[in-house]
């Protein structure tokens, strides 16, 4: 006989696009207990993506809500923004929040996320150095960024050349410093990276790489210099910097859960603790076919775990298991990403000159990576060939754009 659950009460804390998508997952999948979904910040959940681009350049036409607030109150989940979760109790199986409310649940899930990695170097000078996280950071940046303003990003990775593109785009003077000697070290296939290096140069952007910034400074006029270990110096308006993130698991480790580059679950997101579940950039999920544990900072990572975590809290049924995949958008152009980022071979299909394209990664044979420059349609029959491990026998078909992949022999 199935337990009846309409008595039962699941929390959520983390009211991001994992707990967003979690929430609703559960609801979808007939839970009808008691459902509370717990976010240190005041704000409804919002999607990350547009914090560096649309809300920066149109914050007009952004729309990063995910849900509006009615869609709560329909849906009996009951909302506690801006109430941050500062302690559970895995005995009692209590949630404890910083207003001193308690919150006794049957089910927790982490949804807990990152914050951005502080960078003490540039911290302590206070006005002028901001990071991009949240929607507050991003409101707080825009105000700051005007025609002929030097914005120095201190970071070349995906949110570092949002952040810059965006700058150009506000008719800022941009220049990007990255202390390896290249862009997007992680997470991005070697042709992606000449080619968004190229974009940004053609636009304005320049480029310091190699360079590790040992001072830093602000003037009385509020000019901010950068001093790099080899002795190049940079002077700007404004900082910005990205250089990573830091796992939000200060909860999870008082209470004890395993964690190990984030909060360890099966296959169903369940974590060490058998009344509790974590989902989205906190959680390293265990991958039954490859024997190991692997974590993502990605949208559709966060929806895909959020969405699966919380349908299995209610059925027990694993998480979809699905090709990792991203994407930017950098001066109106889309790249799209899925799967390995090094391959022994990227087939170009389609012609690069003329900005739309898409490359093919294989390693022994076998498509294992996808690149998609503008073409973004042929992203989802990409992401099938890599999760069926398509083997390369046509490479004439492969690199004909008017071939259809989802036909590939």
């Amino acid at each position: 006989m199935t337990r009846d659950t309409s008595a039962d009460t699941h929390v959520v804390v983390g009211a991001g696009q994992a707990g967003a998508a979690a929430v609703a997952a559960q609801r979808a999948a007939g839970f009808t207990g008691r459902i509370v979904l717990v976010g240190a910040e005041p704000h409804l959940p919002y999607e990350r993506p547009p914090l560096s681009k649309e809300m920066l350049v149109k914050p007009e036409s952004a729309h990063p809500i995910i849900r509006p607030a009615t869609w709560y109150g329909e849906n009996a989940v009951e909302c506690r923004f801006g109430d941050a979760a500062v302690a559970i109790d895995v005995e009692t199986q209590r949630l404890d929040l910083a207003s001193g409310e308690s919150i006794r649940f049957d089910k927790l899930l982490l949804t807990t996320g990152a914050r951005a990695r502080p960078y003490p170097l540039l911290d302590r000078l206070g006005v002028g150095v901001y990071t991009l996280r949240t929607i507050d950071d991003a409101e707080g940046l825009r105000g700051h960024i005007w025609p002929g303003r030097r914005l120095l990003v201190v970071g070349g990775g995906v949110i570092g050349l949002e952040v810059a593109a965006s700058g150009i785009a506000m008719g800022a003077s941009v220049t990007v410093i990255e202390r390896a000697p290249r862009l997007m070290t992680r997470g991005a296939p070697a042709p992606m990276v000449e080619a968004l290096e190229a974009l940004h140069r053609a636009h304005g952007v320049a480029f310091e790489l190699a360079a590790e910034i040992v001072e830093a400074s602000r003037a009385s006029d509020g000019e901010i210099t950068l001093v790099a270990a080899d002795g190049r110096r940079f002077v700007g308006d404004l900082v910005v910097y990205g250089i990573g993130v830091e796992l939000n698991v200060d909860l999870a480790m008082s209470a004890g859960l395993e964690i190990e580059d984030g909060i360890l679950v099966d296959e169903t997101g369940r974590t060490s603790h058998p009344a509790i579940w974590a989902a989205g950039d906190v959680a390293r999920r265990r991958y039954p076919a490859l024997g190991r544990h692997l974590r993502f900072e990605t949208w559709a990572n966060a929806q895909n775990e959020g969405t699966g975590a919380g349908r299995a809290m209610v059925t027990g049924a694993p998480i979809d298991v699905e090709v990792p995949w991203y994407w930017t958008d950098q001066y109106g152009h889309n790249f799209q990403v899925a799967g390995e980022h090094v391959a022994e071979e990227w087939l170009t299909r389609g012609d690069p000159a003329s900005g739309k394209y898409t490359l093919i990664g294989s390693t022994g044979g076998v498509v294992t990576g996808g690149l998609t420059v503008d073409n973004g349609r042929e992203m989802r029959p990409l992401r099938t060939m890599i999760a069926k491990g398509h083997r390369v026998t046509d490479r004439a078909f492969l690199a004909d754009p008017k071939s259809d992949l989802r036909k590939a022999p």
